[in-house]
């Protein structure tokens, strides 16, 4: 009974059609869609709570540590977590999944495979993310050598994005066409997997103008849909204002790295919008209060631009608190998670675009070497803990809402289709005695 008050806001306000229009269709096929502001799952509105582990794959690749991806898989749902956004790359270096382009390392894809499997058994949609925009594992940087290896001359990282040997290299990356030997399923056709990334918190300095990376995604987006149509797609992007939008450009923190919220996600083929927050890491000397009143705002503006001017979800894809911080508390991370946590509720209760967030980053136990300050461990972290799983359930609830929803008005359908078969059965024939 206790969230009757949350049941009667929605049902009033789609009776009265005050706010957004909720659309409920047709069970589907496990695979998440799109249709407007919102995601939905076998036909009915899906909002989610989620988790950043980028290290998935590189610990299933070893078969002695793949019971930690288990673990933190297991630990994830016992908090009503339900996705998971993680790298499908890891090229050159040690461990590589890819050594060269198109030479590929067959352990580390059994790893990607097995991450994929457990997803499965355990409910957990996955973001899948196709290359970085940083060296770590790689990234663009790694690309752009490979093509100085083949002759191109290449005077910056940036031409990741510009010249057509690197982006043939990118196009030619065979992760969506796997074959996965766990599930025997294709990536493409695998419902496991939520969403494709085209590439981690793209940036490109070198032309602040954003023509380079909005080409670049037009280019990206299409190449992808054409091999895989069963998935969404998104762009990666951290959220910063472009040119489309100059009015908007003074909420960014302080920077122009060549990308624009709005232009980028307009673009035909990226099905949902991204945003991450980290002002303790954009707005370093400032305190506690102003970088929540600047969440506040960077959150509500995105939020609302893609509900009304993109028309798309939105994924709140990465957020923290560095414990590296200097006057770190628990509390003021609990604050923060409960301002984003807020703030997608809120949308959510009323039909509207933001679909969930997906904090950084989950570890479990015994994993200190991948600490980077933002980490949690559900177990080591109550309050934390606490705080996810609260919000978990609450996304839960209006899921379910919507499910009763949908099946009222499955049985309205019915009810009408019955009654209109009784009256042509009987057309004519006179009631009574």
């Amino acid at each position: 009974m206790k969230h009757l008050p949350l049941a009667l806001f929605v049902l009033a306000f789609l009776i009265h059609q005050q706010c957004f229009h909720i659309h409920i269709e047709a069970a589907g096929d496990d695979f998440i869609r799109t249709r407007g502001v919102q995601f939905l799952l076998n036909g009915s509105p899906y909002y989610a709570n989620g988790f950043n582990a980028y290290w998935l794959m590189y610990m299933a690749s070893d078969p002695s540590q793949r019971y930690k991806v288990s673990s933190v898989f297991r630990e994830a749902t016992s908090h009503g977590l339900t996705v998971a956004r993680t790298w499908a790359f890891s090229d050159g270096g040690y461990r590589p999944l890819q050594f060269s382009p198109g030479s590929y390392n067959d352990q580390m894809f059994k790893g990607l495979d097995f991450v994929i499997a457990e997803a499965r058994r355990y409910g957990i949609k996955l973001l899948l993310s196709l290359v970085n925009n940083y060296e770590n594992f790689g990234g663009k940087k790694q690309y752009v050598n490979w093509a100085r290896s083949k002759g191109q001359y290449l005077t910056s990282d940036d031409d990741f994005f510009r010249n057509p040997v690197v982006k043939g290299f990118y196009k030619n990356h065979t992760v969506l066409n796997r074959y996965n030997i766990y599930t025997r399923v294709h990536y493409k056709d695998d419902p496991t997997i939520m969403a494709w990334e085209l590439i981690n918190e793209p940036r490109c300095i070198s032309d602040p103008s954003g023509r380079t990376i909005q080409e670049w995604i037009r280019e990206m987006a299409s190449h992808v849909k054409s091999i895989d149509r069963n998935h969404l797609l998104e762009a990666g992007l951290e959220g910063f204002y472009g040119q489309s939008t100059p009015q908007r450009m003074r909420l960014n923190p302080g920077f122009q790295i060549g990308t624009d919220f709005i232009a980028n996600n307009r673009i035909p083929g990226i099905d949902f919008a991204t945003v991450h927050s980290y002002p303790d890491q954009w707005l370093s000397s400032s305190n506690d209060q102003y970088q929540l009143f600047f969440l506040n705002n960077w959150l509500n503006t995105h939020i609302q631009d893609s509900q009304y001017i993109l028309r798309k979800p939105i994924f709140i894809a990465e957020f923290g608190k560095s414990r590296k911080d200097p006057g770190f508390n628990t509390h003021q991370r609990d604050l923060l998670f409960n301002t984003v946590y807020y703030k997608i509720y809120s949308s959510a209760k009323r039909g509207g675009a933001a679909a969930g967030g997906l904090f950084w980053q989950l570890l479990t136990e015994g994993m200190n070497s991948f600490g980077d300050g933002y980490e949690i461990v559900l177990s080591q972290s109550p309050s934390t803990a606490n705080v996810i799983a609260q919000q978990s359930h609450k996304l839960y609830q209006i899921r379910k809402i919507f499910v009763k929803i949908r099946n009222a008005q499955r049985w309205k359908r019915a009810r009408a289709i019955r009654r209109d078969q009784w009256l042509a059965r009987n057309k004519g024939k006179p009631i009574g005695n």
